[in-house]
C-alpha cells in the first residue's frame, strides 16, 4: 500500500541490536549464572564499542550523510542485546523464524531475544499494579471470551502486560505497532515466543508499517471483532481496504488525540458504522498519562539524546493542553525560562496563571534553546521558523502525530543532515548554523526514552475496561458514534491503583450521600466536572 493510499501515522523509536555472536559460556555454569554473565559481557562489550565511537567520530561512515539518509540507518547506539550489523540489515520479513512451539505467525526482529524481553515484561508487571489487579479479578469470568482484537499501539514491555491481560480475560489478539521506531524488539520477541501474533520491529519502513497492520487484520481463519488503536491507523486501513470486515466490528477503542480526531471526522461524515470509545479524553487517561507521564518522560528524552543542562535555558512549548502542562511543569522545576504558545484563550490564561509567558513563536524563535511541540496540529513549526533559530537549538515533538514539525521542508539540497547518534540529527545550514532535531519530529519520549510503567498501568486498565464494555454491551446501548468511558469505570481504574500508595478512601454516610444526591459507591462527579 502506497502513502497515497493511506495517511501516515506517527511511527517512532530506536533501531534494534542483536546478541554478540562471540559470547561463550562455561558449560558448568547454571542457567541463571549464564544469563547473568551474558548480560554483563554484552553490556561491557557494548560500552567499549560506544566509547570507541565517541572518541573517533570522524572515522564513522555515518558521521556525515546526505539528505537521502535518515535516522532509520542500520547504526544505532548499543543496547544490552548487542549488535550484529549483518543481521540488522536483513528485513525481518525476509527471515524464516519460528518460536519454540513451531509457530511462525509473527514477524519480529529476532525471536532468539525472547528471554531478554520476558525479563523486561516481568519488571513492568511490578510497576503496573492496577492492570495486574484487574487481571486477577476478572480472569475467572473471562469477560472477553470470544473477542478477537486487532491491536495497533506502541509495543513496549508495558503493552505486553496489557496484551497478556487481555488474553487472560479470554481474548484472542493480533498486534502491530502504531509507530515505526517505538517497538522494543526484545519484548516483541517475548510475545511471539509466548504464542502471540506480533508484527512489529524497530526501524520499520513506511511500507513495512502498513504491511504489519495488514497482516494482523487479514489473517486466514481469523475474523477480528474489536480494534484497540493508538493513532487510528488500524481503523483507517481496515475501513479503506476491508470495509465489509470493518462493518462487522463490535467496537473501537482509541487512546490518542490524533486517532480520536479521525474518529470524530468519520462520525461527522457518516462513515463510522460501528461504536467507538474515546479513551483519550477519559479522566484517567488525560490527567495521568498525558500530564504525569509527559512530565517525567520529556526530561528523560532530552537528557538521553542531548545531555543538555536545563538550568537557565529559554524554552517554548507549543500547546498548553495536558501534555504541554506536564512538560512545562517539569522544565520550570529545573530552572528553565519556559514560554508557551497557544491558540485557545482558556489554555493561554491557564499558562499565565501558572507563571508562564504566553507568546507567539515568531516573536521569540531567534532566542530559544529548546522547542517542544504538544499541539496535535500540523506545521506548527515551519521552515521559516527554523531558518531563524540560533545554532544549537533543540527541536522535538511530544504530540502523537509526526506532522507538527515540517520536517519535509528540511530535506532540501541546501541543507545537510548529519547523524549524531540514534534519533539525533544535526541539520546544517549553508552558513554553518545547525539545529538538533530529535526523532525526525516524531514522538520523542517513546522514540528516545521510555514512559513510567505505573502511568501506563492506568491507561491500560482504562483500555481494557473500554474493550470489555463495548464487547459485552447489549445491542442498542451504543450507536454508530464516539463515546466517552462511563464515569464509574474511570473511578474504578483509579481505585485499582490506590492500594499502591496505602491510600484509604473516606466513605459517605447515608445522610451525606443524600445531601449530595449521590450513590454511596459513586460516581462521585457529574460528567461535566473538570478535574
Amino acid at each position: 500500500m502506497s502513502e497515497a493510499d493511506v495517511e501516515n501515522g506517527d511511527h517512532v523509536g530506536l533501531l534494534a541490536q542483536k546478541p554478540n555472536p562471540g559470547l561463550k559460556f562455561d558449560k558448568k555454569l547454571s542457567e541463571t549464572e549464564r544469563s547473568t554473565r551474558e548480560i554483563r559481557n554484552v553490556t561491557f562489550a557494548n560500552q567499549r564499542k560506544e566509547i570507541k565511537f565517541n572518541l573517533n567520530p570522524g572515522r564513522s561512515k555515518l558521521h556525515t550523510r546526505s539528505i537521502s539518509q535518515s535516522s532509520t540507518d542500520s547504526y544505532s547506539s548499543p543496547s544490552y542485546t548487542g549488535s550484529s550489523s549483518d543481521e540488522d540489515e536483513v528485513n525481518p520479513r525476509d527471515k524464516n523464524q519460528k518460536n519454540s512451539k513451531g509457530s511462525s505467525d509473527f514477524c519480529v526482529k529476532n525471536i532468539d531475544n525472547a528471554a531478554f524481553g520476558r525479563r523486561e515484561i516481568e519488571i513492568a508487571e511490578q510497576e503496573m499494579p492496577g492492570l495486574m489487579a484487574l487481571r486477577r479479578r476478572a480472569e475467572n469470568d473471562k469477560p472477553l471470551s470470544g473477542a478477537k482484537i486487532i491491536g495497533c499501539t506502541h509495543i513496549t514491555a508495558q503493552t505486553a502486560v496489557l496484551v497478556e491481560t487481555l488474553a487472560s480475560l479470554g481474548a484472542s489478539v493480533r498486534w502491530a505497532a502504531c509507530n515505526i521506531y517505538s517497538t522494543q524488539n526484545e519484548v516483541a520477541a517475548a510475545l511471539a515466543e509466548a504464542g502471540f501474533s506480533i508484527y512489529a520491529w524497530k526501524g520499520e519502513t513506511e511500507e513495512d508499517f502498513w504491511w504489519c497492520i495488514d497482516k494482523c487484520i487479514n489473517s486466514e481463519g481469523w475474523q477480528p471483532n474489536m480494534i484497540l488503536d493508538d493513532g487510528g491507523d488500524a481503523t483507517h486501513l481496515m475501513l479503506k481496504r476491508y470495509p465489509a470486515m470493518f462493518n462487522m466490528i463490535k467496537g473501537i477503542v482509541e487512546e490518542s488525540v490524533t486517532g480520536v480526531h479521525r474518529l470524530y471526522q468519520l462520525s461527522k461524515s457518516g462513515k463510522l458504522t460501528v461504536p467507538a470509545m474515546n479513551v483519550n479524553d477519559s479522566v484517567t487517561k488525560t490527567k495521568f498519562d498525558n500530564l504525569y507521564s509527559c512530565r517525567e518522560s520529556i526530561l528523560d528524552a532530552l537528557k538521553r539524546t542531548t545531555d543538555v543542562m536545563f538550568g537557565g535555558k529559554q524554552i517554548i512549548i507549543c500547546g498548553y493542553g495536558e501534555v504541554g502542562k506536564g512538560c512545562a511543569s517539569a522544565l520550570k522545576g529545573l530552572g528553565c525560562n519556559v514560554m508557551v504558545s497557544e491558540i485557545d484563550p482558556i489554555c493561554a490564561l491557564q499558562a499565565c496563571m501558572d507563571g508562564f509567558r504566553v507568546t507567539r513563536l515568531e516573536e521569540v524563535v531567534k532566542n530559544i534553546d529548546i522547542l517542544i511541540t504538544c499541539s496535535g496540529n500540523k506545521n506548527v513549526v515551519t521552515r521559516n521558523h527554523m531558518d531563524k533559530m540560533k545554532t544549537g537549538c533543540i527541536v522535538c515533538n511530544m504530540g502523537h502525530s509526526n506532522t507538527e514539525i515540517d520536517v519535509g521542508s528540511l530535506r532540501t539540497p541546501d541543507l545537510t543532515w548529519e547523524k549524531v547518534r540514534s534519533q539525533v540529527d544535526h541539520i546544517i545550514w549553508p552558513d554553518g548554523k545547525r539545529i538538533i532535531l530529535l526523532a525526525e519530529g516524531r514522538l520523542v519520549n517513546l522514540s528516545c526514552s521510555s514512559v513510567p510503567s505505573f502511568v501506563v498501568s492506568i491507561t491500560s486498565a482504562t483500555q481494557a475496561l473500554a474493550l470489555i464494555e463495548l464487547y459485552n454491551a447489549p445491542q442498542g446501548r451504543y450507536k454508530q458514534d464516539v463515546y466517552l468511558l462511563p464515569k464509574k469505570m474511570d473511578e474504578y481504574v483509579a481505585s485499582l491503583h490506590l492500594p499502591t500508595f496505602d491510600a484509604h478512601l473516606t466513605e459517605l454516610s447515608d445522610e451525606q450521600a443524600k445531601y449530595l444526591g449521590l450513590n454511596k459507591t459513586g460516581p462521585f462527579k457529574p460528567n461535566y466536572y473538570r478535574y
